[in-house]
C-alpha cells in the first residue's frame, strides 16, 4: 500500500485572512482524496535567522519547520510581495531552510495571487532563494491567479470555480512530480 503524497502549504503572509492564506485554504478544500495537505502555521513563531543558531539543537520552531518540510512530498507556496520582494518574515523562513537539506530536491511550486502585473518581484526573489536551497521548482505547477477579496467566501476559501479547479491542477502536478533519486523522502 502506498502512502498518499503530502503537500506542505506555506503562506508568506502573517496577516489573518490574507488572500495568500485564502488560496492555500482553498487548496486544502479542493485537494484530491489521493493526497493530503498540511498548512504550516508557524511563520510568526520563527526566530530571526542567525547562523550561530543554525546548529543542533535547533530552536524548536525551526526544528518544527524543517520536520514539516522533510515529511512533505512537495511544497506549495503563496506569498505576497512587499516593497518589490518577499515579506521579511517569509524570507526569514526561507533563510532557515538554507542550512538544512530538507527542501533540497523537494518539488516546490508557488501561486501568485496578486493583481495582474504585481507580485513579480516576490516571484523572482522566491526563485533565487529556492535556487540556493536546492529545491526542485516544478514550473508547470507555478501559477498566477489573481484573487479579488470578493472571491472569498465567509469560510475564508475562494468561491470562484475556475480558481478552485486550477488549484486542484496545481496540487495534482505537485503530487505527480517525482523527487529526484536520493532526495529526502520523509
Amino acid at each position: 500500500m502506498t502512502t498518499a503524497p503530502v503537500i506542505l502549504l506555506l503562506s508568506g503572509s502573517v496577516r489573518t485572512g490574507s488572500s495568500n492564506e485564502s488560496v492555500l485554504r482553498t487548496a486544502q478544500a479542493v485537494a484530491s482524496s489521493r493526497l493530503r495537505t498540511v498548512f504550516y502555521e508557524g511563520l510568526a513563531a520563527l526566530p530571526h535567522f542567525n547562523p550561530d543558531e543554525d546548529t543542533e539543537p535547533l530552536p524548536a520552531p525551526v526544528a518544527a519547520l524543517r520536520a514539516a518540510i522533510d515529511e512533505a512530498t512537495a511544497v506549495l507556496i503563496c506569498t505576497p510581495e512587499y516593497a518589490g520582494t518577499l515579506p521579511g518574515s517569509f524570507k526569514n523562513l526561507l533563510d532557515w531552510t538554507v542550512g538544512g537539506t530538507e527542501i533540497c530536491d523537494k518539488p516546490v511550486a508557488w501561486v501568485n495571487a496578486a493583481a495582474p502585473g504585481r507580485g513579480l518581484g516576490a516571484q523572482a526573489t522566491l526563485r533565487t532563494v529556492l535556487g540556493y536551497t536546492g529545491a526542485d521548482i516544478v514550473e508547470s505547477a507555478c501559477m498566477t491567479m489573481p484573487v479579488d477579496r470578493r472571491m472569498v467566501g465567509a469560510d475564508g476559501t475562494i468561491t470562484d470555480e475556475g480558481v478552485r479547479e486550477e488549484l486542484g491542477k496545481v496540487l495534482d502536478l505537485l503530487a505527480a512530480s517525482p523527487e529526484p533519486a536520493g532526495a529526502n523522502t520523509g
